[in-house]
């Protein structure tokens, strides 16, 4: 039977966290991310997922309100996390546009190490010339060469890990015996976008390699994924569109040489619980309308119009005025590629429905979410995973840092009875958690430069 895998994303800042509940608290106090990681692994969870900001987002030239709390640096909290969980994997997202192989290999295998096998790296790119604002090189990077130095970003990082034989022996204070000479191979690497010759100076750490995870939808995403990536993080909710994704990422896995089981699909969900499906429906509703306010609702639409909108109500019909390609009404945020089409799609679907601007952008920025009483919920992620729409979830709970609170309690105890979810830990790796090879060079995902 089919296992279904499952992951925490700690909230963050976004238009998700719904800040008005009494029981939100800090973003930034370690006791939110000590609750909800130790929720995540009471739960069993495969792993604790933090995304990455790299600048405040603007909006109009002022800092966005969702974004004035900031976003700790991920890595350095995963690290803190590490001394207070066993078993849960440890993710954080780390841009490749703005790092360099040889410090960020450093500091993920450091991670592996001190959770003794339980870290994760989500690879992700930026061509975003406002973010690059804060770095030398600036925004340089178009789509394909984003991917392409991230490509090489991955393989160097891979090369750098597996220097290290395997049975290298580490100094030893009683005996007195420290690394042969031979145990460290060098590394001599001269690619498009780094050049990097010397010896890693940090052991083979206990997965070897710290897992992979990739969050993109484009045609380079899916590529980069198939060829690199150990975990893809997707958002395809439906039935539908998860099962044509799932299918078309894994089929081009065996030009890498690679098999199904070395690629975990797991899209991002949400979920809202209540004794009753119905009561679970007015519950999810509720949760949107405090999550799209009206000044969000102007800001999505804003993003799509790329121009001033301010002067609409909120509360009353789409405005009958045409998007402008401006690109600094908003700046921090993924731009929209083609405005007049997702601008023609808002417009039909609020003639069809009747809908305000704020119905609106609560109907169109809502991801998919399971809804109903946990039985439902249960039984809605085993068809998901049996039916190969996804091989688990990404939860992103609306509160922090007690939203993984019920479904830990009520869902996951559902699934277990169902046979499709572990009671405990098979191993105290994350690779173990996820099925994955225990050493990637056996598997030929790529270890040398």
């Amino acid at each position: 039977m089919k296992q279904v895998h499952l992951a925490a994303h700690f909230p963050g800042v976004n238009n998700t966290t719904v800040w008005a509940d009494p029981r939100s608290r800090s973003q930034i106090d370690f006791a939110s991310f000590q609750h909800l990681a130790r929720t995540a692994e009471r739960a069993k969870f495969d792993f604790f997922f933090l995304a990455e900001g790299l600048r405040l987002r603007e909006l109009k030239g002022r800092v966005h309100d969702l974004d004035v709390v900031g976003r700790p640096e991920a890595l350095t909290v995963l690290a803190a996390l590490s001394a207070i969980t066993d078993r849960l994997g440890l993710a954080a997202t780390v841009n490749t546009t703005f790092n360099e192989p040889y410090e960020l290999a450093r500091r993920l295998a450091t991670l592996d190490h001190l959770s003794q096998g339980r870290a994760a790296w989500n690879v992700v790119t930026t061509s975003d010339a406002f973010t690059g604002e804060n770095f030398r090189r600036g925004g340089f990077l178009d789509r394909s060469e984003r991917y392409m130095r991230a490509e090489e970003f991955v393989r160097l990082s891979r090369a750098l890990w597996d220097s290290w034989r395997a049975d290298a022996v580490l100094a030893d204070q009683e005996s007195g015996r420290f690394l042969r000479s031979d145990a460290v191979s060098a590394v001599r690497h001269q690619g498009r976008h780094f050049t990097v010759e010397g010896r890693f100076n940090v052991p083979r750490s206990p997965q070897g390699q710290p897992v992979i995870i990739q969050a993109g939808d484009s045609e380079e995403g899916r590529e980069f994924a198939a060829a690199t990536a150990d975990v893809i993080f997707t958002r395809h909710g439906t039935l539908e569109a998860g099962r044509a994704f799932y299918t078309d990422v894994k089929r081009r896995l065996a030009k890498y040489g690679r098999q199904p089981h070395q690629l975990k699909i797991m899209p991002a969900a949400t979920f809202a619980l209540g004794d009753t499906d119905a009561e679970a429906a007015e519950h999810a509703a509720e949760i949107r309308r405090l999550q799209v306010g009206p000044q969000t609702a102007i800001a999505f639409l804003e993003q799509i119009w790329g121009r001033d909108m301010s002067a609409y109500d909120p509360e009353g019909p789409l405005p009958d005025v045409e998007p402008e390609g401006a690109q600094d009404v908003s700046q921090g945020r993924v731009q929209v590629a083609d405005r007049l089409g997702v601008a023609a799609r808002w417009r039909e679907v609020a003639k069809e429905k009747d809908l305000t601007i704020r119905e609106l952008a609560i109907e169109m920025t809502g991801r998919q979410s399971f809804v109903g009483s946990p039985e439902t919920v249960a039984r809605q992620i085993e068809e998901f995973v049996a039916t190969d729409a996804a091989d688990g979830f990404i939860l992103v709970p609306h509160l922090t840092p007690g939203g993984l609170d019920d479904f830990a309690a009520k869902v996951v105890p559902l699934l277990q009875e169902r046979g499709v979810y572990r009671a405990d830990y098979g191993g105290p790796t994350l690779r173990d958690h996820l099925g994955l090879d225990a050493d990637p060079r056996d598997a030929r995902l790529g270890g040398a430069a």
